[in-house]
């Protein structure tokens, strides 16, 4: 148990400074912006482009990997969405929010950094591989459900599918991580070897300060996430979230006998706090972002908890 306190405690110490940060005033709020918008675009590609280039697949299949995370992702985004549209009786709008937050783990600030103190690099290489596909099928998704909600609730017509595509596709071909993942790929199948040890030495000096940045960053812009309003459906999105999201994806690991370290990669980063996006899908239709922000921080405040559970159980 001291083991699994060693590992996780250090994420959640380096999120609580920086929230005490920017909560006292020591630093502005904008300031965490700032930090969180060079580890978006210049840490964590470098540190992703670093795994990729150098990893060795030994052939492995990532199938199995993204069956068992994105299977956990779908039951229990359904399970929330039907428990926000029937039992707490929301429209169809909240209830795509709900689920999207019970199902969007922050797997690009906490839970890389979780998985490369608790896994290694064969967790690092596992975060790697699920995020050339999550960001893109997470997104693609809400964005098609929730124009299919506002056309329900509001009236009016909705977007293609076609125009949704190509609208998502046009934004990911400029993100930092989207051009990371694709260039480290593509320098490990060229047959170049390793980097110059000049260049290897500058990507190693970026990559290595990725984690301590991510996590202190985002907690200074956790401050724009108070608890407020609809407490009941967070609560219950954020037990799900906390709770049913990894051991669903701990279950699906299992049937499809996905390799130790990787299972324990996927269900470590399904048993962070929710991440942002929720939030952003939210404010961008006008709906749900009250939920969502109460989601966020909910389970950042009792993430320690499920990731040390979880940490302790696969160790």
């Amino acid at each position: 148990m001291s083991a699994v306190f060693t590992n996780v405690a250090p994420v959640f110490i380096l999120i609580l400074i920086g929230w005490l940060v920017a909560r006292t005033g020591l630093m502005r709020s904008e300031a965490g912006d700032s930090i969180a918008e060079f580890v978006f675009k210049i840490a964590l590609p470098t540190l992703i482009f670093r795994t990729l280039a150098e990893a060795h697949f030994g052939g492995a299949s990532p199938f199995r990997l993204w069956i068992a995370y994105f299977g956990g992702v779908a039951v229990t985004w359904t399970i929330g969405h039907l428990i926000a549209k029937y039992l707490f009786k929301r429209d169809e709008k909240v209830g795509v929010i709900a689920g999207m937050s019970a199902a969007f783990a922050n797997n690009v600030f906490i839970g890389l950094p979780l998985v490369g103190r608790s896994v290694g690099d064969d967790g690092i290489l596992a975060i790697s591989i699920l995020l050339a596909i999550h960001l893109p099928l997470m997104m693609i998704i809400g964005t098609i459900l929730m124009e299919h909600a506002s056309a329900k609730v509001d009236g009016g017509g909705r977007r293609s599918i076609g125009a949704v595509l190509k609208q998502v596709g046009s934004n990911l071909s400029r993100n930092p991580l989207v051009i990371a993942l694709a260039l480290g790929v593509a320098f490990n199948l060229s047959g170049f070897g390793t980097l110059p040890t000049v260049l290897k030495s500058v990507v190693d000096q970026i990559a290595s300060i990725t984690a301590g940045a991510a996590l202190i960053s985002l907690g200074m812009t956790l401050t724009k996430y108070p608890v407020r309003g609809q407490l009941g459906l967070a609560s219950v999105m954020a037990v799900l979230k906390l709770i049913l999201f990894p051991a669903a994806v701990y279950a699906v690991a299992l049937l499809v006998d996905l390799p130790k370290t990787w299972t324990a990669a996927m269900v470590l980063t399904a048993s962070v706090p929710t991440g942002i996006n929720a939030w952003i899908i939210a404010t961008r239709f006008r709906s749900g972002s009250g939920l969502a922000a109460s989601v966020i921080s909910i389970t950042t405040l009792f993430g320690v908890l499920s990731v040390s559970f979880w940490a302790w159980l696969l160790s």
